[in-house]
């Protein structure tokens, strides 16, 4: 991803859009993470309890994945393009009252994920973890700015101690996962600094 490579041709005949995630079973093709996810399940190619087969626990894990695109996603990914990928790309330091807007808005997100979901349940959609689960957690991972000096969990006691138990039981998937982002944020860091001063 780092160099590119979703964007050459060879990837375009996988994913049309050219972004990641997309896979290629056996001829299938498919993108978007929630829907792969669920033809995965389907196919039993990932355990049955990251995806309850029972219609009431998929419909659980169903409503977090349908909540969290908007609920919890596009705030932090806004946020996250504002002080970190667009100052990275223009040379120039971010709007601060956009970045205070978008700081808000993914702290009221984060909110209604600590007190709405963590707040009456050990996981996202009940005391067993699932892939829901994880998707939060990925989405929380690229929140940890150094340069803005925040961390999700600082704030959130649910999210503080809901957090460590979603890497400890993927792991050690989890961490090789997010190598390449925890890299670019420290090679860029200086950078990002130099821009923001």
């Amino acid at each position: 991803m780092g160099k590119g490579h979703q964007l050459k041709p060879e990837y375009e005949a996988i994913n049309r859009f050219k972004k990641i995630p997309a896979i290629d079973h056996n001829g299938f093709i498919l993108m978007e993470s929630v829907a792969i996810t669920k033809y995965l399940a389907k196919e039993n190619m990932i355990p049955k309890t990251l995806y309850p087969e029972d219609s009431k626990g998929q419909a659980r894990v169903d409503e977090y994945l349908e909540w969290q695109h908007v609920g919890l996603k596009l705030p932090g990914n806004l946020f996250f393009r504002t002080t970190f990928i667009n100052p990275l790309m223009t040379g120039k330091s971010p709007d601060p009252k956009q970045v205070d807007s978008y700081k808000q808005k993914m702290i009221n997100a984060l909110e209604e994920f600590d007190s709405l979901w963590l707040g009456c349940n050990k996981f996202v959609t009940g005391d067993t973890i699932n892939v829901a689960d994880l998707f939060a957690a990925v989405d929380l991972e690229q929140l940890k700015l150094p340069e803005f000096d925040f961390d999700p969990a600082a704030d959130f006691p649910n999210i503080a101690k809901w957090w460590p138990k979603v890497r400890e039981h993927f792991n050690p998937c989890y961490d090789e996962a997010h190598v390449v982002l925890n890299k670019v944020i420290k090679i860029n860091a200086s950078k990002l600094k130099k821009i923001t001063k």
